[in-house]
């Protein structure tokens, strides 16, 4: 960044509290995104500062629940079998526009089935664009599950599916299906310049995307032509700030409205003070630690069991969540349907843990913990909790490690099959089912990407494939409790925590609400005078 440009965003962030800047809306962001492009990332760093502002998709989550209403598409059909689902596009919805790029059409059926033929089609000349990694499509079985996708005309697309699929259209509406421009990627593959489409973002939604300085800020105009209710506040910009503290006295000085994640330790006092809104929401997510089920002698469940025994959970969320959490037992979280409140979950107890070492012939262990570089809902300081556990393995004969990288790299190297180490990290639900859990972030159709235990149990694989076929919710959870029974024998995480999810911001600030999703959105917030 030029020291003029590093001047410009200093005086801009300044300023934002005076009445000139009145209708810029300024939040104070944990991190800088991966890309702009939703649908090959994973992370609500990511789609905070993509999906949300830039994009629409077919189906949308209302504001505030995890309730799916019409987006791109008016309304759809699901037929008596359930193998196909006809969506009824909207019509007269423009996309943006930028210095490289002025639509000549508007949305119509060929960008529905240009977003997802690139992630499923290997033949589709943007599927090996930056590197290819659908990492979302691949471990929500997409590949599998979509046949085919038909255009029957302009404004209507049927998608064939090779089987019933409970929860398709929330699954339709979350971050990964954010609905590209077929005109603008055909326009930068024919300049030589594909990579666009992920570094300067063009969508429908209510926001247009204007500049981008890497770790510092991220612009955004009010889409005057949007298609929907228009945002409330003429500009959105993103002030990139990975220490809380450091983003607490930016909302106290007036440099930021909003600002996500504060320390739980500061949360009474800032609750307490005047001129400071704190919301809170108990979070639908789970915070974890990962081992390599590929690796041994992380491959042995009871090796994995005795070192969940080690960790002192209850001082973690002491210590780390100051009172802002609860233990964990479930890889989904106690919020969600089909949560199995008889799950026993490993107790504390290091001396067991020790024998049960001994037994599986392992000793002089040495473990990499990796710690997360930013905060996130289900863990406010992975490095605070990486030296516990770094602690409590000591205690069993575990020499631990503990290794860390800049966020994007941390989430690419970590969904590595070969990786060493374990995997600190989480998932607040995208769409409010549980196979939004147990199917991305423990099938085996995301080894190698967002299952980061790199765990394959075929009998697990079985019952959330199966489980998903199925419309009764009643019989869906039967099988999603055997599913946490076997997870929690198997042992491929360590489950360590759910929070609570606090929003701290200005009192000028209107409209906001708490997204059961994780997801922090804007164009229903404005500024009071």
């Amino acid at each position: 960044m030029s020291i003029k440009t590093t001047l410009a965003t200093g005086m801009l962030l300044a300023t934002v509290g005076t009445s000139a800047m009145a209708q810029s809306l300024v939040y104070c962001s944990e991190g800088s995104p991966e890309g702009f492009d939703p649908a090959l990332y994973t992370s609500g760093t990511t789609f905070d500062a993509s999906s949300h502002p830039v994009y629409n998709r077919l189906s949308e989550f209302k504001v505030g629940t995890t309730e799916t209403v019409p987006g791109l598409a008016e309304s759809w059909e699901v037929s008596e079998d359930g193998l196909s689902v006809t969506f009824n596009l909207r019509q007269g919805v423009s996309f943006h526009s930028n210095a490289d790029f002025t639509p000549t059409r508007d949305f119509n059926a060929d960008d529905v089935i240009f977003t997802f033929d690139r992630q499923g089609n290997s033949e589709n000349p943007y599927n090996q664009v930056s590197g290819g990694s659908w990492e979302y499509y691949s471990s929500m079985s997409m590949p599998e599950l979509v046949s085919s996708i038909e255009k029957v005309d302009d404004y209507t697309v049927k998608f064939n599916l090779t089987r019933t699929e409970a929860p398709f259209i929330a699954n339709m509406a979350m971050d990964f299906a954010s609905i590209v421009s077929k005109e603008y990627a055909d326009a930068m593959m024919e300049a030589g310049t594909p990579e666009m489409v992920n570094q300067a973002p063009i969508g429908t939604g209510p926001f247009t995307f204007q500049a981008y300085q890497k770790d510092a800020v991220i612009r955004y105009l009010r889409n005057d032509n949007y298609w929907g209710d228009p945002a409330k506040v003429e500009s959105l910009i993103f002030a990139i700030t990975p220490d809380a503290s450091v983003r607490y006295q930016k909302v106290q000085a007036g440099e930021c409205h909003v600002m996500a994640y504060p320390n739980p330790a500061d949360v009474a006092d800032m609750q307490s003070a005047e001129d400071i809104v704190v919301m809170e929401q108990e979070g639908l997510n789970v915070g974890y630690l990962a081992y390599n089920t590929q690796m041994p002698p992380f491959d042995n469940a009871n090796v994995r069991k005795a070192l969940n025994m080690s960790i002192d959970k209850q001082a973690i969320i002491d210590v780390v969540f100051q009172g802002s959490g609860e233990i964990a037992k479930n890889p989904i979280p106690p919020t969600m349907w089909s949560y199995d409140e008889n799950t026993v979950d490993d107790e504390y107890n290091p001396e067991a843990a020790m024998e049960m070492l001994a037994a599986e012939g392992v000793e002089d262990l040495e473990l990499k913990i990796w710690a997360m570089p930013v905060q996130r809902p289900y863990n406010p300081n992975a490095r605070r909790m990486a030296e516990l556990m770094q602690e409590d393995f000591s205690k069993v004969g575990v020499d631990v490690e503990i290794v860390s990288y800049e966020w994007g790299e941390y989430l690419e190297r970590s969904s590595d099959v070969d990786r060493d180490g374990a995997v600190l990290l989480g998932w607040t639900g995208d769409n409010g089912d549980p196979d939004n859990f147990l199917a991305v972030l423990l099938g085996c159709d995301g080894v190698g990407g967002s299952n980061r235990a790199q765990w394959c149990n075929e009998e697990f694989d079985a019952v959330i494939q199966e489980a998903k076929t199925l419309s009764s919710q009643e019989e869906r959870t039967a099988l999603y409790e055997e599913a946490q029974a076997i997870f929690k024998d198997q042992a491929p995480w360590a489950t360590i925590a759910h929070s609570v999810v606090f929003m701290t911001m200005r009192p000028e600030v209107e409209g906001y609400v708490v997204h059961p999703l994780g997801g922090h959105i804007f164009n229903q917030v404005g500024l009071s005078e």
